[in-house]
């Protein structure tokens, strides 16, 4: 990531909670400690934040907007990108001609654009960066539900019960996820269990798109049980136990082979 990209997202995430850690930032954005704490003191000189110990601050004391507790899309996207993109491409696989689906956002379910661009879909997405994507490179007819841009995470998400989701309806729903175990599927944050939950209600089918990484990975939250989820993608190092364990409880896991 270029520096000047990486300060950019280093001020956003502080005008948006006002305050992080060094430790906080260097997960956020897949950096080491020296080189966040060389932007902090580069961005603190030129007055666009303050420096304090062990972190930094903004010195905008209004905070911009709700901070959701999600990882940043840019840098999410470049995690295991090669096998990201063979999970990708397995789950455009099942999608026809004709087909009406739902796609949340995610760096995973971004990836699936490439091979959807090839169809002739109607799509539900709340990501921008997917509907732009589309837009611009297939025929696709692409819907937004109505919402807040969420500019870090790519997404669209409302607070409110109607936003025009509740009037599509979709033969599968495609989404990533941080973890998914015995507990179900896990997420992030509750806005995010909220939004992701409409669109579920509008679905015949759950595909789950989880690298190995994510395979036995608990969150802070539960979107689903087990039984909820219809199809799991993964690659083949995810942990066979689990695999077994996903299949016992009726879920048709597919497997890719890793590159990563």
């Amino acid at each position: 990531m270029l520096e000047k990209h990486r300060q950019q997202l280093i001020k956003d995430i502080l005008d948006q909670q006002q305050f992080a850690s060094v430790r906080s930032l260097t997960e956020k954005l897949n950096a080491s400690e020296a080189t966040i704490r060389r932007d902090i003191i580069k961005m603190a000189k030129r007055g666009e934040i303050s420096k304090i110990r062990g972190g930094a601050e903004s010195i905008n004391k209004n905070p911009r907007k709700r901070h959701i507790a999600s990882s940043t899309f840019v840098v999410d996207k470049n995690k295991f990108a090669n096998t990201k993109k063979r999970i990708a491409k397995r789950a455009a696989e099942l999608c026809s001609n004709g087909d009406a689906i739902i796609v949340n956002g995610g760096t995973s379910t971004y990836m699936m654009g490439e091979y959807l661009a090839n169809l002739e879909l109607n799509i539900l997405t709340n990501s921008f960066v997917l509907a732009n994507y589309l837009s611009e490179n297939s025929d696709c007819q692409i819907s937004l539900p109505g919402g807040e841009i969420y500019r870090e995470q790519g997404i669209i998400l409302s607070s409110y019960e109607k936003d025009s989701t509740e009037y599509y309806h979709g033969s599968m729903m495609f989404m990533g996820t941080p973890g998914i175990g015995e507990f179900g599927v896990m997420e992030s944050d509750p806005l995010l269990i909220r939004s992701e939950q409409k669109l579920k209600k509008q679905t015949d089918k759950l595909v789950i798109l989880a690298d190995s990484s994510k395979i036995g990975q608990r969150s802070n939250f539960i979107f689903c049980p087990l039984s909820e989820v219809d199809i799991l993608i993964t690659d083949s190092k995810a942990d066979p136990e689990l695999v077994k364990y996903f299949e016992s409880h009726d879920i048709e896991v597919l497997i890719v082979e890793a590159a990563d």
